[in-house]
């Protein structure tokens, strides 16, 4: 009997709300942020499956699957023909991540206008999880039944434009954790210690620029030759400038009147942020000659002409992918400091957090508690769109951002890869110059 009530509550939890899936030993959270982590889990689920599709055992078995490699070519080189075989975790990544991201859309459309939990779409968002992972399990079934034809040629564009908005959002994400890591640290300066903190400070901020400096110094060594290679020299040269502009800028006296919680700090990250966007450009240069990395991200399956075998992974994709989940996870759980950040993310000022307590410690039991009664905690359509973005930017990330042809069977890595990056990091760039400049040229607004 017990058993029998064990798993009728169970069942109960996998159809119901958020409420039920804290288990006893976790603290009373809000069931909006139970909901974001698990829509998060959905989405690192995802991921995780298409990392092991692209793993060499794993993506020799993958021509099973019905309609997988039909009429392609049997050759392999680099930057050339690729074996069909070796093309099909490309393909399955593609198709996972189509799954995932048709997933979020759906419910991206959804959730529009929800205002409060009050609105019968609002279960719908905080519960009956069983379901939705049965939908997204039978869209993903669905993805790979899709046939070849341009699919995949036609989803790389989306991916591109979905991966360019996604790194703009983290971008803004990181813009805003630096300015609450330095306003943090230098109000734990006023209250004592000062010189503890100050000390902290600066070897944090020697400490990244002395990495952004070492980076520019290995984008030179590697991805630029003493009679070529311009291109890379100019991306490279530009990007250093524009961190020092930035630099410079946040140090200036009227910039420290407008914003004292302004300094080198947050430039420092920006800084070796957008180095790290410089490289992951770099590194899809489609120039043997000026990337070196080339060579080794074609396929998985076989052998490159100096037996070198080939792989998906590489450097600037590992940490791509480090930082996307970091980013997932600050979008799920965390809300901004600042509140213009949170106007955009509709989180933490709804009044649903600025009223209302536990009522799940009155009895001291632990649960997620409703905490959108009179107002949602969080834009639930801009939430999916953000894990729909995310949903891109990890196709792109895990494939390298490399470009299929499925006429010849060709895998290229084109230059729409490394512009897309170096604009995005611009464009970083400039939004975070504007986050310094704002308050000086628009004095009657709130900055703070």
């Amino acid at each position: 009997d017990r058993f029998c009530l064990k798993m009728c509550n169970l069942v109960s939890c996998l159809c119901g709300s958020a409420p039920c899936l804290l288990c006893g030993c976790c603290p009373s959270t809000r069931s909006s942020t139970i909901s974001r982590l698990i829509f998060t889990f959905f989405l690192f689920l995802g991921t995780l499956v298409s990392i092991i599709m692209i793993i060499p055992g794993v993506e020799e078995q993958l021509h099973k699957l019905p309609g997988f490699c039909e009429g392609g070519s049997s050759s392999l080189g680099i930057q050339g023909r690729v074996n069909c075989k070796s093309f099909l975790g490309h393909k399955s990544v593609y198709r996972m991540c189509f799954a995932t991201a048709a997933f979020f859309f759906l419910f991206a459309l959804i959730m529009i206008c929800v205002r409060s939990s009050k609105d019968p779409r609002a279960a719908i968002q905080n519960g009956f999880w069983f379901f939705k992972f049965l939908i997204l399990i039978g869209i993903t079934v669905g993805a790979f039944y899709i046939p070849d034809g341009s699919f995949t040629s036609v989803w790389f564009y989306f991916g591109v434009v979905g991966s360019f908005l996604f790194i703009l959002i983290q971008l803004i994400l990181l813009i805003d954790f630096a300015h609450s890591w330095s306003q943090i640290w230098l109000r734990y300066v006023n209250e004592g210690n000062a010189k503890g903190w100050y000390a902290a400070l600066l070897i944090f901020t020697f400490t990244f620029y002395a990495v952004s400096l070492t980076a520019v110094v290995l984008l030179y060594v590697y991805y630029t030759k003493p009679d070529g290679c311009t291109e890379n020299k100019v991306l490279i040269s530009l990007n250093l400038i524009f961190c020092i502009i930035v630099s410079v800028v946040s140090i200036l006296p009227k910039i420290q009147d407008a914003q004292p919680h302004s300094g080198l700090l947050q430039a420092s990250i920006i800084t070796l942020y957008t180095l790290f966007i410089t490289w992951s450009a770099l590194a899809n240069v489609p120039n043997k000659y000026c990337n070196p990395t080339l060579l080794v991200r074609n396929s998985t399956a076989g052998l490159v002409a100096d037996g070198q075998v080939t792989q998906w992974w590489d450097a600037p994709s590992i940490v791509g992918l480090v930082i996307f989940l970091l980013c997932t996870l600050f979008i799920s759980i965390r809300s901004s400091d600042h509140s213009q950040v949170n106007k955009m993310m509709l989180t933490e000022e709804s009044p649903a957090m600025l009223s209302g307590g536990d009522p799940s410690m009155e009895d001291g039991a632990h649960r997620a508690y409703d905490n959108e009664q009179d107002g949602v905690a969080y834009n639930y359509t801009f939430f999916h769109i953000c894990l729909f973005l995310a949903s891109l930017y990890i196709m792109m990330t895990l494939t390298n951002w490399y470009r299929p042809d499925e006429g010849s069977q060709m895998m290229t890595s084109p230059w729409t890869a490394v512009w897309v990056k170096i604009s995005s990091s611009w464009a970083g760039l400039l939004l975070y110059l504007w986050t310094l400049v704002a308050p000086i040229l628009l004095p009657g607004r709130e900055f703070s």
